[in-house]
């Protein structure tokens, strides 16, 4: 058995016993839809949700910012982490991709709390700034990664003391390690991680992870004072 197919064969284990609900109809129609669509096959796993859905919940976050809906899915586990009063941003470049989004979120009965707006994010994230919002309990960056950086500092300014934000995708296949590698989107996660790494505000880690997605992994930083 090749490595990958045993990887996926235990994260399948692991949906199975600890997961057997996911996806839901929900979970599932927006994964479904979202292919229909055409749109990228790169929403994270359902143990990738529900971590992300289990960390919003130890955050007790009413605020949440995402920076990347897709078609919605890891959106849906991070607005079910909400109390009712809860709000959840979330900032998508492509329309096409907002459309299918919100039709999965207000199908999932979270289009009250879930606010999706359209465009590129670095222009959304001042006009947000501009609304002198509370500050967000959580951050979920998994966008455009060339501008990891720049999404890194936008997240330093919306939140405050105790707030996570979670860096998606930052191994790369392992890229992000090899020095002669100037692919712009390893260039732009290694650019966040020596953020995360050196700013005096954040106090953060990175895993790696092999799963359904193969071989990649995240980075969490906490907010200090």
């Amino acid at each position: 058995m090749s490595e990958q197919r045993l990887w996926h064969e235990v994260d399948d284990y692991f949906t199975d016993r600890l997961l057997p609900d996911a996806p839901d109809d929900a979970l599932a129609a927006a994964l479904r839809d979202s292919d229909a669509a055409g749109l990228p096959k790169i929403a994270v796993s359902p143990l990738q949700g529900k971590l992300l859905q289990l960390l919003a919940q130890l955050q007790g976050a009413r605020n949440i910012l995402e920076i990347g809906t897709l078609g919605g899915y890891s959106t849906i586990w991070l607005g079910r982490a909400l109390p009712a009063d809860g709000r959840l941003v979330s900032l998508e470049y492509d329309p096409r991709h907002a459309e299918v989004a919100v039709r999965n979120i207000a199908r999932a009965g979270l289009d009250k709390q879930v606010e999706v707006r359209v465009g590129p994010a670095l222009e959304s994230l001042p006009r947000l700034a501009d609304e002198n919002p509370p500050p967000f309990d959580v951050v979920f960056i998994d966008a455009d990664k060339v501008n990891n950086p720049h999404y890194m500092e936008w997240a330093l300014r919306l939140t405050s003391t105790g707030s996570l934000i979670v860096l998606d995708n930052v191994v790369r296949g392992g890229r992000v390690a090899d020095p002669d590698n100037t692919d712009p989107d390893v260039l732009g996660t290694r650019a966040a991680l020596d953020l995360i790494g050196g700013h005096p505000r954040l106090s953060g880690t990175a895993l790696q992870t092999v799963g359904a997605k193969d071989y990649d992994g995240f980075a969490l930083a906490r907010v200090l004072a």
